[in-house]
């Protein structure tokens, strides 16, 4: 039962592989193109922005057609928008070049966590499934870890574009394992689905393709809590590189030999918050722990106050593992709130995620541009308590839609 949990694992690896490329090579790359962190920060939001919108799309595709066909299609255009990466051009037009592959890659990829989740909730009892979406989702963290050991030997001895064409390959092979494992006995069969145009009496949800509403509680409790409680995954990915080259000093070789350290804390949360969370059965304990996350993500404050690599990248580390429990939790939460649309859950909490790094990473771009680093980890670090608060605000009784 656990083979297709392990398999979306794979999916999500190649799809963190593929996204973090760009930011383990971000010092290789800005100096070969010329692009400032302003505009490296603006391509990044162009990906974020896709990914927003396909998220909910996939999620509600995925309820709608199933895993099977639909993560074909899905890891097929983000392979393909991965390897495009290889042929931006040098100077002219590379700002250009990079925001169109990156839009094309987010498209693809909104529909990793969807898929994700949707296949946990057909292949596990409700009991394993907080460690089934551990397991699933721990591909992205394990992505991020791998990413620097794989891409940055491959581009110093080829060059970065090389990198980008491995990815193409990788995607191939996961298609032919989807093909071969997403049925049964491993998967249940798709039952038919309707157009909302000719829903029946009594159907239920999942088997209806349906948007979701932005009018509901349970739609913004889940966004909020989601997109604020993981904020620090999208700045450090993309940003700790760059913080640890400029202010600390190491090079791209050495950043090779440390960036796995990250999402290292990511990878450990995943396993350590959904085991808790399949042991807190209760809406009490739910919400202590929550505010215990939130708490845990209050250190990464400290970072710049401190000129010790090491010490920058076990704060890392502890952001990382805070926000792994935000992902589990939040899906457990919100499972239980949509509880016959789990693609959709995952779509409507990783849109809103996208959404909140679109529009905020510019911003702690241009402050590392400005080396206002206490202001961009310090709001890092309260972003998490101020989306619990907004969490529990929405969810009281009798709170107005």
């Amino acid at each position: 039962m656990w083979i297709p949990s392990a398999a979306m694992m794979a999916c999500s690896w190649l799809s963190y592989l593929d996204r973090q490329i760009l930011a383990v090579l971000s010092p290789m790359i800005l100096a070969d193109t010329g692009l400032s962190t302003q505009h490296y920060a603006e391509v990044v939001s162009a990906f974020s922005i896709a990914y927003m919108l396909a998220n909910p799309l996939w999620g509600s595709l995925l309820d709608y057609v199933g895993p099977r066909s639909g993560m074909l299609s899905a890891v097929a255009l983000w392979s393909a928008a991965s390897v495009s990466h290889a042929f931006v051009p040098a100077r002219t037009g590379v700002f250009l070049g990079f925001a169109a592959a990156r839009t094309l890659l987010g498209l693809g990829e909104g529909a990793t966590f969807p898929g994700g989740l949707r296949t946990v909730s057909d292949s596990l009892p409700a009991d394993r499934q907080s460690r089934g979406l551990a397991l699933a989702f721990s591909g992205g963290s394990l992505g991020a870890i791998v990413a620097p050991m794989i891409v940055v030997p491959i581009a110093l001895a080829f060059g970065w574009r090389r990198s980008f064409v491995l990815t193409g390959a990788l995607g191939a092979a996961w298609l032919v394992l989807w093909w071969a494992i997403a049925r049964p006995p491993y998967l249940p069969p798709r039952r038919p689905s309707r157009l909302p145009s000719r829903p029946m009496a009594g159907e239920p949800d999942a088997l209806r393709f349906r948007w979701p509403d932005p009018r509901e509680r349970r739609f913004w409790a889940l966004a909020c809590n989601y997109s604020l409680g993981c904020l620090p995954l999208g700045p450090v990915l993309y940003l700790s590189p760059l913080y640890l080259n400029r202010v600390l000093g190491l090079s791209q070789a050495e950043l090779g030999k440390v960036l796995w350290i990250p999402p290292l804390g990511w990878e450990v949360g995943y396993f350590f918050w959904g085991w808790i969370a399949d042991k807190a059965v209760t809406e009490n304990a739910g919400r202590a722990l929550f505010l215990l996350l939130a708490v845990l993500s209050l250190p990464q404050a400290l970072i710049p106050v401190t000129h010790s690599p090491a010490l920058a990248l076990a704060l890392f580390f502890w952001a990382m593992f805070a926000a792994g429990g935000f992902v589990v939790l939040c899906m457990r939460d919100g499972t239980r709130d949509y509880p016959q649309q789990a693609a959709l859950v995952a779509g409507i909490a990783s849109g809103a995620w996208s959404a909140v790094v679109a529009l905020t990473l510019p911003v702690l771009a241009g402050w590392f541009d400005q080396q206002r680093y206490l202001e961009t980890f310090g709001s890092m670090a309260v972003a998490p308590a101020v989306g619990v608060a907004l969490w529990w605000w929405l969810g009281r009784r009798g709170q107005p839609a």
